[in-house]
């Protein structure tokens, strides 16, 4: 069994078995034909991934890698705000016209600010202090922009990355650590995904930076499954799960800047059955 299924199994189980119902609650999300989207919910979920020893793309279904990777770089990358330069239709619903979802996410890595080594957005921020002040407590970024939430077609979700590098004993390269911070996850929809592209990030940066990987820390705040999501996840966690993939990134690739989707793929890679039209509150 692969880690990644072990962790998402049992932190369903916990939720199912030891969460809190909103049920009754004015809740805002809802479901297409206008009923409440009811959770059951767990505060504070903390999930630990080695990346030095496997990639944690989950087998009881099929994360699709390159999507993942594809917002990832749109975000982290790109810059990006407009659903246009995606390749994927995942954002579609919180679009305007013009496919803009406002002053979030990648709008907000792209935003410059002045450092005493110059103008920098949130990414070549880290990428610098990576590069030239590696074990500096202060290497993170933070999308939740509270003066600009009102120009946010949706909250951020995952909002904050921490970054801490260690030396390990005995071994020549540093190694980069990460910590993703999310205020609020959809298990089903969103948590391996969630993993597997932050993962991947770690590896991208792990590489320019001349490092190798560590620890992926996962901190939920408020990881829910949602009331029509609930047989679905009984079911996909009654599945056998299958052994991990082997990750590839495409090694001749030195700058974060020249990273695309086709630079990413998993070997071995055997699932169940996929899930197929998983019904998603808005």
């Amino acid at each position: 069994m692969s880690v990644a299924d072990n962790i998402f199994i049992h932190m369903c189980r916990d939720i199912l078995e030891n969460g809190t119902s909103t049920e009754g609650e004015k809740v805002r999300p809802h479901w297409e034909d206008g009923t409440p989207a009811y959770t059951v919910k767990k505060f504070g979920v903390v999930n630990r991934y080695d990346l030095s020893r496997e990639f944690p793309i989950m087998t009881l279904r099929r994360t699709a890698l390159k999507s993942a990777t594809d917002e990832v770089l749109w975000i982290w990358q790109q810059k990006s705000n407009n659903i246009h330069d995606l390749h994927s239709h995942i954002w579609d619903e919180w679009a305007d016209e013009d496919g803009s979802i406002g002053k979030a996410y990648g709008y907000q890595m792209g935003v410059k600010h002045q450092y005493r080594e110059g103008m920098m957005d949130q990414v070549d921020r880290v990428i610098y202090d990576l590069k030239h002040n590696p074990f500096s407590r202060r290497i993170m970024t933070n999308i939740y922009v509270h003066q600009d939430l009102h120009e946010m077609r949706l909250y951020p979700c995952a909002y904050s990355m921490t970054f801490n590098v260690t030396q390990r004993p005995g071994q020549q390269k540093l190694t980069l650590n990460a910590i993703l911070n999310q205020r609020s996850q959809d298990v089903l929809a969103a948590n391996n995904w969630n993993v597997v592209q932050y993962a991947v990030l770690v590896h991208m940066l792990a590489q320019v930076c001349d490092m190798q990987v560590g620890e992926l820390v996962h901190v939920i705040a408020d990881a829910h499954i949602y009331d029509r999501h609930v047989p679905i996840i009984r079911e996909l966690i009654a599945r056998q799960p299958h052994e991990a993939p082997t990750f590839w990134l495409n090694p001749e690739v030195r700058d974060f800047y020249r990273f695309t989707r086709e630079d990413v793929r998993v070997e071995n890679y055997v699932t169940g059955e996929q899930i197929k039209d998983i019904p998603i509150a808005i």
